[in-house]
């Protein structure tokens, strides 16, 4: 079986370096995620750049940790919905929300229940959405602005989805507490 190394600024190709040292500034720690992908500095580059881009994107902060945790239980990620579970509640994600998310549950809220649905669609069908869901998804409150950026953010965590697949990432202990394991339906 082939393993990937978790790299620290240390170990890391020299172009990774400077990047790792910002990762662990930014969180204290260099999570292990960033670690792997370090192996390619292009891909630790590209992940941190559209993550930057997406926080700009139509959707608040919290709305914003709502797509990625829809997209990580469709891709069965268990590093990545540990790791943003801590990320939303920090962005006012309540905990009942992060629960249904991490359960597959629809939410309650309305519109945010459509924000789910049309991002689990996205995810489920590689884009291929109906034009009545696209329809529902606007109708619920959304823009068209919206459903592009769902598209940016299932760009952004299919990097770190596939990545954790492939090298099996360790958790951090710092993310431990909200560990998760894909249900048997979406895991790999």
């Amino acid at each position: 079986m082939t393993t990937f190394t978790v790299h620290d600024t240390n170990s890391a190709p020299e172009a990774a370096r400077g990047s790792l040292e910002q990762s662990a500034q930014a969180y204290g720690f260099v999570p292990n995620l960033h670690g792997v992908f370090a192996e390619s500095p292009e891909l630790l580059e590209a992940y941190k750049a559209i993550g930057e881009i997406f926080s700009r994107s139509g959707f608040d902060p919290a709305e914003q940790q709502i797509v990625l945790l829809a997209i990580k239980f469709e891709n069965g990620c268990d590093y990545c919905m540990a790791a943003h579970s801590g990320i939303a509640a920090g962005a006012g994600v309540d905990r009942p929300t992060i629960d249904a998310l991490r359960s597959g549950a629809e939410l309650e809220d309305v519109r945010l229940g459509a924000l789910v649905r049309f991002t689990r669609l996205v995810v489920q069908q590689a884009g291929w959405v109906d034009a009545a869901d696209v329809d529902a998804f606007l109708a619920a409150g959304w823009e068209r602005r919206h459903v592009l950026d769902v598209i940016l953010a299932a760009a952004y965590k299919t990097m770190s989805n596939y990545t954790n697949h492939i090298a099996r990432t360790p958790l951090d202990a710092q993310f431990s507490a909200n560990a998760w394991t894909a249900p048997a339906a979406t895991a790999g």
